[in-house]
């Protein structure tokens, strides 16, 4: 064919990429007509083609996901994955410049099936939707299909993608690379150890969406993944080089990620734990109840090895101020439970020379001797507690922004559905998928 003519097969299907949708007759022709002028200007085809390119990828539809303007509801596309989108035809037109029909303010509709795709692939990939998704979002089948996809994705090794920056952000394991312990008391930590910390929390994780685990897990699984470096860490035997086996936890101090080095170290100061640390990580991470900023000038803890007593001993003198007492009795409690486990994740039996007491309390009154204890009341006890919050940030991530109180009622149900199914990790994602915030827009201003 001429070069217009090839230039509009191939521009055609890569604005269809681009822009994760069908494009127009017009869209592609204005990329056409980009490519011919600068073939017109003495450039070669693949220069034309290369401006071309360039032009979809500074695009609002390429750089911003959102709903296409539907034009005309009436139609129904049924277009094969093999159709050329670009040729007008009696399928459901999409026009980007054309307004909606007006819809009363702060109202809802549902998205097309094209930006569910889209929702749906950023969401669990952090990419743009594969050509199954884009075939059935054109022969508008993706929500009646939408469980099965959602589980081929979730078993699809772009669900990594999910793993990294979801795992990374809730539990805030990407802060690792921030932590550095005092070499002088800490030597075993160096950087092979601070990826080995990561890996092990993200194989947790992987494993749980892997194979449909309660999401329960996160908080009291038996098992874990170490290498050498970390088995030594955690007095494991028998592990060598540096690939992860996954290891029972039984009849050792550790369950979940709570007992995780990851989480252990990025919740300490650089030469001590910090129980105010690891009590506030799990009231934010694990409960989402974080406790109220510090009031003003009130002066730190103070570190050194001039001073007497334990960790424990000179908190309990800090908290003697009426000021810092309500909140530290919240947090305070949490953190003692993890005592036993220095500032990168390895057990202890002595603060200094005194032996570690890791009892505690809690705020609500549930008492226990150690992590173990501490562990068995947030899976006894708080469990419909971290099961909102884990639902409450996975449904933030899915959205890409926080939630507001019109989202309440949404969460309500993702969780309660959850809860029949045992808290598998795919019901609370089938929840958030097919919840009204992630199924619709809102249209029209706010008053």
């Amino acid at each position: 064919g001429t070069d217009r003519e090839v230039a509009r097969d191939i521009l055609g299907r890569f604005a269809r990429r681009a822009y994760r949708r069908p494009v127009t007759a017009e869209e592609v022709n204005r990329l056409v007509n980009l490519a011919s002028g600068c073939w017109a200007r003495g450039d070669n085809f693949e220069q034309g083609i290369g401006r071309a390119v360039q032009a979809a990828l500074v695009s609002p539809h390429f750089l911003f996901r959102s709903s296409p303007m539907v034009v005309s509801n009436t139609m129904e596309r049924r277009a094969s994955p093999g159709t050329d989108t670009a040729k007008p035809s009696n399928a459901r037109r999409y026009d980007t410049q054309s307004p909606r029909p007006a819809l009363p303010s702060s109202a809802a509709r549902e998205v097309d099936e094209f930006t569910l795709a889209s929702r749906l692939s950023y969401f669990l990939w952090s990419s743009m939707p594969d050509e199954r998704l884009f075939a059935l979002a054109e022969q508008n089948l993706l929500r009646r299909n939408l469980e099965s996809e959602v589980r081929r994705m979730l078993g699809h090794a772009k669900s990594r993608a999910l793993v990294e920056n979801f795992a990374g952000q809730w539990l805030q394991i990407r802060n690792l690379e921030l932590v550095q312990p005092n070499d002088g008391l800490f030597p075993k930590f160096n950087d092979e150890l601070r990826r080995s910390m990561r890996i092990e929390t993200e194989l947790l994780f992987a494993n749980i969406m892997q194979t449909d685990g309660s999401i329960l897990e996160f908080l009291d699984a038996d098992y874990t993944y170490v290498n050498e470096p970390l088995a030594k860490l955690y007095g494991i035997p028998e592990i060598k080089g540096r690939d992860f086996h996954r290891v029972s936890l039984r009849g050792t101090p550790r369950r979940g990620v709570l007992t995780h080095a990851s989480v252990l170290a990025l919740t300490s100061n650089p030469t001590r734990t910090s129980p105010v640390k690891r009590g506030k990580w799990v009231l934010e991470t694990l409960l989402n109840a974080p406790p109220p900023p510090p009031p003003p000038e009130v002066p730190e803890l103070k570190d050194g090895a001039e001073l007497t007593g334990t960790l424990r001993q000179r908190m309990e003198q800090h908290r003697a101020d009426a000021l810092c007492a309500s909140c530290h009795a919240r947090m305070d409690p949490i953190g003692f439970g993890l005592e036993n486990f220095d500032a990168i994740g390895a057990w202890r039996d002595k603060d200094g020379k005194e032996p570690v007491d890791a009892s505690g309390e809690l705020a609500t009154g549930e008492k226990f001797r150690d992590a173990l204890g501490l562990t068995k009341i947030l899976v006894e006890q708080k469990k419909d507690q971290f099961a909102r919050a884990f639902a409450d940030k996975l449904l933030t991530y899915a959205l890409g922004r926080g939630l507001e109180y019109a989202d309440k009622c949404a969460l309500d149900e993702i969780t309660q559905a959850a809860a029949k199914e045992h808290h598998r990790f795919s019901a609370v994602v089938l929840g958030i998928v097919r919840s009204a915030p992630f199924q619709k827009e809102r249209v029209g201003s706010r008053k």
